[in-house]
């Protein structure tokens, strides 16, 4: 009786453990083809594993109890899965701390670079402007600049050179003629962004991919904005894309150059560089001429966007991101002091090479590039700069 009772007891245990199994079965291989996001997402950084076959190929070896359960196509998950929002997918954030530190170490003028040279000082009652160019041994010329604009705050300046539709509406930047936001992280404020540039008639519209990101320390903000060599915006011959650019920005309190002691003003020193597929040169003409012109735009747009902002406008989604920032630590900065060595800024200015170009044989040529060349970045402040240097050639900068 007892050895029947065991028996019964047993059966019942199989009959029970055999759907469980074909349970777990079915479960492990549905799981494997349908990974729920949560967990893909908590082992994202891992790699998927080769070799595996695919569940639908399974099908026909398996029993038909099993096989009922099993799609006949069942595509499998990108393992890790690409988002929307980067840096929780598998493409990396396009602004990283290395851009930070790099743009720490140019404001310090601790990069290692070569001496900034000046090229200009100017002032009006709202405003003061100074600028420095070096050139490196390889790659195009590098600009500095100084700028402080009277009662402003560093927020106001950033959002600014942040809101893509106000620079847009505005025209303060009237060579921008369309932008769109390619991609965006909501946790750090980072940004991929696509800009079409108008240039002169002679030249055809010029694209860029730029990643763009804003760090905050204490009031000082750092903006950084760069091209995005792994946008995955196809490349075409027309508008030709400007893969070499780099603009960037420390924004910060300043003292108010009307000498009342009050921090009311906003200083910004940017750092700005691009391949303009020019000689470069004449490209340093044009830019020593025709910044002055572009930088007094720039005034006007920051008063009409504080109008804006304190009537109540509502803001861009640019603007708002302009509004994410990444916090940095109080020691970060102080861990970057030992780095490669200072730059420093000469206290003359330039003076002009030695080499003397015949006059007709520069315009000449500067004429002949910008009717025929279409290989890089012809701006107007270039070709109207050239054009300007040798009309008034003693005028005084």
């Amino acid at each position: 009786m007892a050895m029947t009772t065991e028996t019964n007891l047993l059966v019942e245990l199989a009959l029970l453990s055999g759907p469980i199994s074909v349970a777990v079965l079915i479960g492990l291989l549905l799981g494997w083809a349908w990974k729920p996001k949560w967990a893909v997402d908590l082992v994202g950084g891992l790699q998927q594993p080769t070799g595996l076959p695919r569940l639908d190929s399974m099908k026909p070896h398996l029993p038909s109890f099993i096989a009922s359960f099993i799609p006949d196509k069942v595509e499998p998950t990108e393992f890790p899965p690409r988002s929307t929002e980067m840096g929780l997918g598998s493409r990396k954030l396009a602004v990283m701390d290395e851009d930070l530190e790099y743009l720490h170490r140019l404001v310090e003028l601790t990069d290692g670079g070569p001496v900034w040279l000046p090229m200009m000082e100017r002032s009006l009652p709202s405003f003061s402007y100074q600028a420095w160019r070096r050139d490196p041994e390889s790659g195009p010329p590098q600009y500095r600049s100084k700028t402080i604009f009277e009662d402003a705050t560093p927020e106001i300046v950033r959002d600014l050179f942040w809101d893509d539709e106000f620079r847009l509406s505005n025209k303060w930047d009237d060579m921008l003629i369309y932008h769109s936001t390619l991609e965006e992280c909501p946790i750090t404020g980072t940004m991929v962004v696509h800009w079409l540039r108008k240039f002169p008639f002679f030249c055809s519209d010029r694209e860029y991919i730029i990643g763009r990101r804003i760090w905050k320390f204490g009031n000082t903000y750092y903006c950084v904005t760069k091209g995005d060599p792994n946008a995955s915006v196809p490349r075409r011959n027309k508008p030709r894309r400007v893969d070499l650019y780099y603009s960037s920005w420390c924004i910060r309190p300043a003292e108010s150059i009307r000498g009342n002691g009050q921090r009311t003003a906003c200083e910004v020193l940017l750092f700005h560089y691009e391949d303009m597929g020019i000689p470069w040169e004449i490209a340093k003409l044009g830019v020593r001429q025709g910044m002055w012109g572009c930088v007094k735009k720039i005034e006007p747009g920051l008063r009409a966007y504080q109008i804006a902002r304190r009537s109540g406008k509502p803001l861009s989604r640019c603007g708002t991101m302009a509004q994410i920032n990444t916090s940095i630590n109080a020691n970060y900065f102080s861990s970057l002091e030992d780095n490669n060595g200072s730059s420093d800024i000469i206290g003359t200015d330039e003076k002009p090479s030695g080499r003397n170009i015949p006059r007709l044989i520069v315009v000449g040529g500067a004429i002949a590039l910008a009717c025929t060349l279409d290989g890089g970045l012809l701006t107007k402040a270039i070709i109207f700069g050239v054009a300007r240097r040798f009309a008034w050639p003693r005028r005084a900068m």
